[in-house]
């Protein structure tokens, strides 16, 4: 041991009013030695340092000196793993040599999951002096191990640096949601360090110095090398269960901002089913089989409260007559099948407040009654909830049978012919002919996934003013490295195909985007 270690050894010594050292020449007395390794632990001045229990010093700092044996060093740190200690603390045992003679020393380092018993009681240190907690001490200590414990979105992503982040996502897109434009202005006159502004959201660990796991969730440029799970599998099957035929798949596995808006038009687009019906010579109505609004909540929902250490994907499985949706994590925290869905908890607090800036969920603990209701009155019948999975959640979304009733009475009543029947290829499937109903789905989501535009200008200028629907021509500009004028050439072709409002293309300094 170096001097300067020393140094610091006898400098602990000396201190006779400290409340972080605990000296004794006794050998013997491990009762002892348990409560003070127990106060030590339980840190309640909070001084965020370890403690230190020397064997073979007096009280008054001089040094006496022990016969220090391997059985002496063996008993001490036995007291660790003896049971008599709950939670075990984090300790070390070290024999150290002075010029008066040798010595032990206990160091011991604050508990994160306070408060720590020996023998069932909880020990603190008052001063130099160590005693039993009242009340009040045991309640400071609960407050201290709620505060220690993160949840997995706010814990540091410590292998992950600024560099894997797509911070353009961060300043253009949510940022503009997250702040009003006065605080946006001052913000960019204040040249504020990302870090600072990210950490505001809970985006970024400024004691470690790395993005948190939210942020690696929302704007990672690589989400599936940092969290593995963190995607969404869709999966359409022929017929009524898995055995079926694979129709059409597809992963959504982009970070959040990307992912959460594909996922909100896939289900507009392709999984609701929209279309009209005629109800008389005149007059259509449009029906679904699935509502889009309740559908994108349930998926939602399941993104929001998944558990995200796991490495399973979000199951998102369509089949003839129904929808599931397993996400991993049971209920968390409060929620409980009995009390569910009018108590509501968060498992990611983080990503539930990111997904309301961003307005994907309300956190308002209404949104499961609000899918219920409008299922019903599509005739989906009430979701169908199933927490016997222990670790997984499952809902069920059964197909509305309106779609069809209205198509029958159409034909029946002579507005639509039976050989023009509408029917959706991607939920109405015929069994006898899987690989041709194949082929229908995938080139029916082909056409409505890929849109068709005129140039790669054009579809870039689009897909920038879905990110960020405040964007500036200036910005787009720069951030698709074009001039302002082509820029403006594409926003006239955009309005002209019916992308964009050509009567009020912005309101309020949004883009006003019809599809």
């Amino acid at each position: 041991m170096n001097e300067c270690i020393k140094d610091e050894i006898r400098s602990l010594l000396n201190d006779l009013e400290s409340d972080r050292v605990e000296r004794t020449i006794s050998t013997t007395n491990t009762d002892k030695f348990g409560q003070v390794i127990c106060a030590f632990a339980n840190d309640l001045p909070n001084h965020q340092m370890p403690g230190y229990l020397f064997l073979g010093v007096q009280d008054n700092g001089e040094v006496q000196g022990v016969d220090v044996t391997d059985g002496l060093l063996k008993n001490l740190a036995a007291i660790r793993t003896d049971g008599n200690i709950q939670p075990q603390p984090s300790m070390t045992v070290e024999k150290v040599s002075m010029e008066e003679g040798e010595i032990v020393m206990v160091k011991v380092d604050p508990s994160v999951f306070p408060p720590v018993r020996y023998k069932g009681r909880i020990w603190i240190r008052t001063g130099p002096r160590k005693g039993v907690a009242n009340e009040n001490d045991e309640h400071i200590l609960m407050e201290k191990r709620r505060a220690n414990v993160k949840s997995f979105d706010s814990s540091p992503c410590l292998n992950a640096t600024l560099d894997d982040l797509d911070l353009r996502l961060f300043k253009h897109y949510f940022l503009p949601k997250a702040m009003s434009d006065e605080e946006l202005e001052a913000e960019n006159k204040a040249n504020s360090d990302v870090r600072y502004q990210l950490s505001a959201f809970g985006f970024f660990d400024v004691l470690h110095n790395c993005p948190t796991n939210a942020a690696m969730l929302f704007f990672a440029k690589n989400l599936r090398r940092f969290i593995p799970g963190a995607y969404v599998q869709y999966v359409r099957f022929a017929g009524k269960d898995r055995s079926g035929d694979i129709l059409t798949e597809h992963e959504f596995k982009g970070n959040l901002c990307t992912a959460l808006p594909e996922l909100d038009t896939f289900i507009k687009t392709t999984i609701a089913n929209r279309r009209p019906i005629p109800v008389s010579a005149l007059r259509e109505e449009s029906v679904v089989d699935y509502p889009d609004w309740a559908t994108r909540e349930l998926l939602m929902n399941a993104i929001c409260h998944r558990d995200y250490t796991s490495h399973g994907p979000i199951q998102f499985y369509q089949f003839d007559d129904r929808i599931e949706i397993m996400n991993h994590g049971g209920l968390y925290g409060r929620a409980n099948e009995e009390n569910f869905p009018n108590v509501n908890d968060y498992r990611n607090i983080v990503v539930a407040e990111a997904m309301k800036v961003l307005g994907f969920v309300n956190r308002h603990s209404r949104g499961v009654l609000r899918v219920q209701k409008e299922l019903v009155a599509n005739e989906n019948g009430e979701a169908i909830y199933d927490f016997g999975y222990q670790t997984a959640v499952m809902v069920c979304e059964k197909k509305s049978p309106l779609g069809e009733r209205m198509t029958a009475a159409a034909i029946a009543n002579g507005f639509l012919l039976e050989n023009d029947e509408i029917r959706s290829n991607s939920t109405i499937l015929d069994e006898k002919q899987p690989q041709k109903v194949s082929q229908k789905v995938s080139r029916k989501v082909s056409k409505i996934q890929v849109p068709e535009f005129p140039s790669k200008i054009v579809e870039d200028v689009f897909n920038a003013l879905k990110i960020n629907p405040k964007a500036r021509l200036s910005w787009l500009a720069d951030n698709l490295g074009v001039s302002e004028i082509t820029v403006k050439r594409a926003v006239s072709d955009l309005k002209e195909l019916g992308y964009i409002n050509s009567e009020h293309s912005k309101v309020k300094g949004v883009w006003q985007l019809l599809k």
